[in-house]
């Protein structure tokens, strides 16, 4: 049998996702529970164009060790009138005065700590049913107001 291929990332679009402030449960078995409403945004790609809908959240799980588990749903409306939904889940971790920074807004180099999802998209709209068949993974910045992420579908 020859060896499998190695898959590749191919860039699919990046998103700028608009946050209201954080709603704190507080803290829950699994760690400090946060509600992130999620307001807007943009959807920039070479097949994906659109604008993110005001319209879902991130469940946030803060860990003990500062790990945040994220967890997202929301709706994405293309240039062209196909509504897409999206879920995103992953991880942000990093030294914990990186996070502290993060945490209060500040800028910090996205170099300086992890944040990956694995967004899952599905869609009933035929122009875009390719979504709906596609791995994907992320790579994320988080700002003041709003996240950054670079989709990559991998091939």
């Amino acid at each position: 049998m020859p060896p499998l291929a190695k898959p590749e990332l191919v860039h699919l679009c990046d998103l700028t996702v608009e946050l209201a402030k954080p709603m704190e449960l507080g803290d829950a078995p699994r760690g400090r529970r946060r509600i992130i409403p999620i307001v807007g945004g943009k959807v920039e790609g070479e097949r994906l164009n659109g604008r993110i809908l005001n319209l879902g959240a991130d469940w946030q799980t803060i860990m003990a060790d500062a790990n945040a588990e994220l967890d997202t749903r929301y709706a994405i409306e293309t240039q062209d009138g196909a509504l897409i939904d999206i879920r995103n889940f992953g991880y942000r971790h990093g030294p914990a005065e990186v996070l502290a920074a993060v945490g209060r807004g500040e800028p910090v180099d996205p170099a300086q700590y992890y944040m990956r999802t694995l967004p899952r998209f599905e869609t009933g709209d035929p122009r875009y049913a390719w979504l709906n068949r596609l791995i994907c993974v992320g790579t994320g910045a988080r700002l003041a107001s709003a996240v950054l992420i670079s989709v990559y579908e991998v091939t």
